[in-house]
């Protein structure tokens, strides 16, 4: 049996978080957009879902007809059967995580982030499957006590710790 392996680039627009993950039920893109709602009204969103039996449509949901697109078209691109791409601005990752992950469909979450992400796929002749994602950069050194310090600073400023 073949297998091949390929990194998929995700499209990113500016001031735009993109959480990927699978789950394994047709309601899914309902639940997680139900998840997303809970998050406030000033949450804007796009949800896709890939099918991965019956008709394996992407389904698809949100508040944000551009990121109900950029959602659509990236798991269009993955696609992996049982994968969700979910697309907000608005908030962050941090907002919504436990909400997403409680989702009873959900199995995992590979990433959560704003930045630059590949998702690593794998290809039989049964389908495809997300191996993993590549997430930013990679380390460019080790914290000092100036990086601790304003680390420390930024989250305060932005309202995370007192």
């Amino acid at each position: 049996m073949a297998l091949e392996l390929s990194a998929v680039p995700i499209e990113m627009a500016e001031h735009v978080n993109v959480i990927i993950g699978q789950a394994h039920f047709i309601k899914t893109v309902e639940d997680l957009h139900e998840a997303m709602s809970s998050a406030g009204p000033h949450l804007r969103f796009g949800v896709a879902f890939s099918e991965a039996s019956g008709p394996c449509l992407i389904r698809r949901s949100g508040n944000d007809s551009e990121l109900v697109e950029l959602a659509t078209r990236n798991a269009e691109a993955i696609a992996a059967g049982h994968v969700f791409v979910v697309y907000m601005r608005g908030g962050f990752p941090i907002n919504v995580l436990n909400a997403v992950k409680l989702v009873p469909e959900v199995v995992t979450v590979f990433c959560a982030t704003s930045n630059q992400v590949e998702v690593i796929v794998a290809q039989t002749e049964l389908g495809r499957a997300v191996l993993g994602v590549i997430d930013g950069m990679p380390p460019a050194g080790i914290e000092t006590a100036a990086d601790e310090s304003a680390r420390r600073e930024l989250l305060r400023s932005i309202g995370y710790k007192l």
